[in-house]
């Protein structure tokens, strides 16, 4: 029976040619995001799409696995509505309101905010991702999605009006200070905190600024700058980008940082809408 065995092996051999036996994308991409522990430091050729484009899936997801790739197919999603920025603004007391992202954001196909502005703020934005992240890795989520928790994801109240800061998921994401471990490490237990060495492009990241002011972003890596001095990559809405954009910032005009990675995506569909909150955690050094 040698011919039966050689020719065995040669079809497997065929098979391992042509991809056959190896795992699939959706499973190299619905898992939790690994690392070695080591800084993730980009090359020149890594910025050359500039701050405005669609390909952060392609160029990041390269290189990571896990549902962090969802996250930065979430950030195209989001550049998609406005390739320019779309325009940044903040102001609750305007009227009309500021708007956290400018477009209708919808899970699942239910809405959670019907926009007040086109225009766009940093939490919103990062939220935006989150949110169109779950579409795609859930597309069949409506059928778990019950209305208690559909209503904890909202960005605004089911009358429209503004939901404010520490209430629910929208509430803790977009509050002061270090919201993305406020929202989805602590109330809907759905990731867990990574240190700055360890951080992959789709890690959500809040920064305290020397300044004094925060920022919610999305990592996409560190880099060395020609004039040695260390830099960050990531994607938000900032006023110097006219709303949703890469930036690039130097790490020097940073107090300290917190990172969450979203790990654990299907406890939105039975996290505890009542889990508390501790404001009061310490930011997290960046130290090369």
């Amino acid at each position: 029976m040698i011919w039966r065995r050689s020719w065995a092996i040669a079809l497997m051999l065929l098979g391992l040619s042509m991809g056959l036996f190896s795992c699939s994308k959706s499973d190299r991409y619905l898992r939790p995001t690994e690392d070695n522990g080591e800084w993730f430091f980009l090359s020149k050729r890594d910025l050359r799409y500039g701050n405005y484009h669609c390909k952060h899936a392609a160029l990041f997801g390269r290189r990571i696995n896990g549902y962090n790739y969802y996250i930065l197919k979430g950030i195209d999603r989001v550049q998609a509505q406005a390739l320019d920025g779309g325009g940044y603004f903040t102001g609750k007391n305007a009227r009309p309101t500021e708007s956290p992202i400018g477009y209708e954001l919808r899970l699942f196909g239910k809405s959670l905010l019907n926009p007040p502005r086109a225009t766009s703020y940093c939490s919103g934005s990062t939220y935006a991702a989150f949110i169109e992240a779950l579409n795609l890795i859930f597309p069949s989520g409506l059928d778990s999605l019950d209305f208690d928790h559909y209503e904890a994801l909202r960005m605004q109240e089911l009358n429209g009006g503004r939901r404010e800061d520490g209430i629910k998921m929208w509430g803790h994401w977009n509050a002061d200070g270090f919201g993305n471990h406020f929202a989805l490490l602590q109330y809907a237990r759905i990731g867990q905190e990574i240190k700055p060495k360890a951080a992959r492009p789709g890690d959500f990241m809040n920064i305290s600024w020397k300044t004094g002011n925060g920022h919610s972003v999305i990592f996409l890596g560190w880099y060395k700058a020609p004039n040695g001095k260390r830099q960050l990559l990531y994607w938000s809405s900032q006023k110097s980008t006219n709303g949703i954009a890469d930036q690039l910032i130097d790490v020097d005009k940073i107090k300290n940082v917190k990172i969450i990675r979203l790990s654990n995506p299907a406890g939105i569909f039975h996290f505890d809408i009542n889990n508390p909150v501790n404001l009061k955690i310490p930011g997290d050094k960046i130290d090369f």
